[in-house]
């Protein structure tokens, strides 16, 4: 079984302050028993995360990375905390990112099985996520990258996504241009970290900023955009 370790480091000299010996432990452990065969292009480099692309038998896979020592755990923490599911979460720096993580996975579970088209996760270890590549030969583009041809029935399928979600009893909360791909002309929603239950007392307040900026993307592109009436759409209401 190929090994995540000088090879790829060398290839991605840029990278060396990426993984600390911790994560490239557990990248090991998670190429020893199956899920990918080892890093292949980075997609993505932030202070947050470092996401990458992988091979599995030929299939690319997407490998998640959320960073130990950069990541704003602080933010993260003011998040988590009011989301029911994660009350216990201590205020730990290593507690706060592997709960992110896991939140992340189930949020994309939950989504999954309520028909929202997200990647399928397909692992979860510590503060690393392995999940579905979407895109064909190259990786679905992010939407303010990427405008739809037909943009007002693009916007239709994004408000019955996110009432798809609502009745699961979710809201994204974090829905921008940034983390809806296109994807054969249709939505796809990645970054479900910061999802949250409806139990969560900021839900609605969350809702209605992904509706807002939605809105504000979609007038860029020359289509009205009624907040309201999109709100009343998702929540019944």
């Amino acid at each position: 079984m190929p090994r995540y370790g000088t090879v790829q480091r060398e290839k991605y000299k840029t990278l060396k302050n990426v993984f600390d010996l911790f994560t490239e432990k557990n990248l090991n452990k998670l190429i020893s028993q199956g899920f990918f065969e080892g890093l292949e292009s980075p997609l993505s480099i932030g202070k947050e995360a470092n996401i990458f692309t992988a091979v599995a038998e030929g299939e690319t896979r997407v490998v998640k990375i959320y960073r130990l020592q950069t990541c704003d755990f602080n933010k993260m923490f003011d998040y988590i905390r009011a989301d029911p599911r994660y009350v216990d979460v201590r205020n730990n720096r290593r507690d706060v990112i592997f709960s992110w993580a896991h939140r992340e996975y189930r949020n994309l579970l939950k989504a999954r099985e309520a028909g929202v088209r997200v990647p399928t996760p397909l692992a979860l270890l510590k503060n690393i996520v392995v999940m579905e590549f979407i895109g064909d030969d190259m990786a679905a583009q992010k939407l303010k990258d990427d405008v739809p041809e037909d943009k007002e029935e693009f916007l239709k399928e994004i408000v019955h996504q996110m009432k798809l979600l609502f009745k699961a009893g979710m809201v994204h909360g974090d829905l921008s241009g940034f983390n809806i791909l296109n994807h054969d002309q249709k939505p796809v929603f990645i970054d479900m970290s910061q999802s949250t239950t409806l139990e969560n007392p900021n839900a609605l307040d969350y809702l209605k900023r992904d509706i807002r900026n939605v809105c504000v993307l979609f007038r860029k592109f020359g289509v009205k955009c009624d907040e309201e009436s999109i709100l009343k759409k998702i929540t019944g209401k």
